[in-house]
């Protein structure tokens, strides 16, 4: 199965603490990276889990508090002192390229590659980013200031070809790729073989939500139906849902309603407070009496979507 795996380098909030990193974390998607967030330290958690600067093309920014973006004009700056040409794209939100474009054009004025600024309009839905094998898609989270949440979606599979009714229908390579993306086989002598006869079902498509900093809204879940998994802030154990409230966050019980509401298969738990100096486990207790298949996110930590 191709590779579609989540890279976790920070999942704390608001400050860095002893335990945790601020929010990001690296989609490998094939071998290609795309950062959600960039906190503080993003750079040193990137070299440690021994991701490559080179196939680091796209970055996207959920909203413009300095947890999800401090990390940022430090990483471009090493980015810089490696990579020597091509092009990082920032999906960000206007005001957010405005305040890194003059940062960049001071620290960053002799780097040897392009930096493209995707500007986000808030609230939108709308697909930013496509290639032959995936799309990134915006939804709108509800915080105190705008930000946005991010689906990654893997494109539909190539069916899988029947080596032996291949070889016995005498099927041209030339024809081969059209037949694994679904089309029948004509003989010389006009009969149809259908392609069910030809090939079987393609593996399953993968897909990510990542819901950064939100309170609880049922269109989320909405928004993000059917993913194979997500990602949601759980800042808070639910004793505390009316101070999530009053800040603009969620609990690890309203993490997991989202999930189950959105008919995930897996839960990732992260954006931890600094209060829980002695572990999470009361938060990942919680979620999993709503959503069983929860885990914690933690620095360091590698999840292939199955």
């Amino acid at each position: 199965m191709a590779k579609f795996r989540v890279n976790i380098l920070g999942c704390g909030s608001a400050t860095p603490s002893a335990r945790h990193q601020p929010s990001c974390q690296v989609i490998d998607f094939r071998d290609k990276l795309f950062m959600i967030d960039c906190g503080e330290g993003a750079q040193t958690s990137f070299r440690k889990m021994g991701l490559k600067f080179n196939r680091l093309s796209h970055i996207f920014i959920s909203h413009l508090h300095g947890d999800h973006v401090f990390g940022l004009p430090g990483l471009l700056s090493t980015m810089g002192l490696h990579q020597t040409g091509g092009a990082v794209t920032i999906h960000v939100f206007k005001e957010g390229a405005k305040i890194l474009k003059q940062v960049t054009d001071y620290f960053c004025r002799q780097s040897p590659f392009e930096i493209i600024y995707d500007e986000l309009t808030p609230g939108e839905r709308r697909v930013i980013y496509e290639d032959n094998g995936i799309t990134v898609r915006t939804f709108p989270l509800y915080h105190r200031i705008d930000c946005t949440g991010f689906v990654f979606e893997e494109k539909p599979k190539p069916r899988h070809l029947i080596g032996d009714m291949v070889k016995f229908h005498n099927i041209p390579v030339a024809r081969l790729n059209d037949i694994k993306n679904g089309a029948d086989f004509v003989t010389e002598n006009g009969v149809v073989i259908p392609n069910a006869a030809l090939t079987t079902a393609p593996d399953p498509q993968m897909s990510y939500a990542y819901c950064s900093d939100t309170m609880p809204n049922a269109k989320i879940a909405e928004d993000i139906s059917g993913v194979n998994t997500v990602y949601h802030e759980a800042t808070y154990d639910h004793s505390l849902a009316a101070l999530a409230r009053e800040r603009g966050h969620s609990t690890s019980v309203q993490a997991a309603e989202t999930a189950r509401d959105a008919g995930a298969k897996q839960l990732i738990i992260g954006h931890f407070s600094k209060r829980y100096v002695e572990g999470e486990l009361l938060l990942l207790d919680q979620a999993k009496e709503i959503f069983p298949n929860t885990v914690l996110a933690n620095e360091g930590l590698r999840m292939d979507l199955l």
